[in-house]
């Protein structure tokens, strides 16, 4: 069945290589340097996981129970904003990041708990694993919509190793401050406008 595992990775790939909060944190700790397995794992296996409870068919009771969403959506908004607030607090004070690269060590806790919720409170996290690859899963027939999401499963976890482990090629790049500060200010750009297209736009 090497045909749907293809699709399947193929599928993954196209909805989760592009930038958004979930990327954007975990190429900011991969260039830290961090707590990386424990926000690479977090990311790959939710992914994972979510893709096969799509693909077992949870995705239509995700799709049919739209308050469930709005809840997840303004929890998101809030988290998002406040998430963008201390990047920008960061890129407008450089004196913080002189002191130790990047500012002190955040503890494997307080890291953890910043990466499950830029994961689950994120709409779209669900409707591209649960309900998305779920549909396109579910198309494949039986026992081919297994294969596919063992090919999603391995695409998630396969990029979110490569993009924390291999951020560590940046780390010269951001040996000064002005390169945190360039980061941070990218990374607040991106989860305000994040959180405005979940505000106005829906999901």
């Amino acid at each position: 069945m090497i045909i749907p595992l293809l699709v399947g990775i193929g599928s993954g790939l196209s909805l989760i290589v592009a930038i958004g909060a979930q990327n954007a944190f975990v190429l900011r700790q991969g260039i830290r340097r961090e707590h990386v397995l424990p926000v690479v794992l977090i990311c790959g296996l939710t992914d994972a996981l979510l893709e096969t409870l799509g693909v077992a068919g949870i995705g239509l009771v995700i799709e049919r129970a739209p308050v469930v969403l709005e809840v997840v959506r303004w929890g998101g908004v809030a988290f998002l904003l406040w998430y963008a607030w201390s990047a920008a607090r960061r890129a407008l004070r450089p004196e913080v990041l002189v002191a130790g690269e990047t500012g002190e060590p955040r503890s494997l806790k307080s890291v953890v708990l910043a990466c499950l919720a830029i994961t689950y409170l994120n709409p779209h996290v669900y409707l591209d694993t649960m309900v998305l690859m779920g549909s396109i899963g579910n198309a494949q027939g039986d026992p081919a919509r297994w294969w596919f999401a063992a090919g999603g499963a391995i695409a998630s976890i396969g990029w979110f190793f490569v993009l924390g482990y291999g951020a560590r090629a940046l780390t010269r790049f951001f040996a000064t401050p002005r390169s945190w500060q360039i980061l941070d200010g990218v990374v607040a750009c991106v989860m305000l406008v994040i959180a405005a297209r979940l505000a106005f736009g829906g999901i």
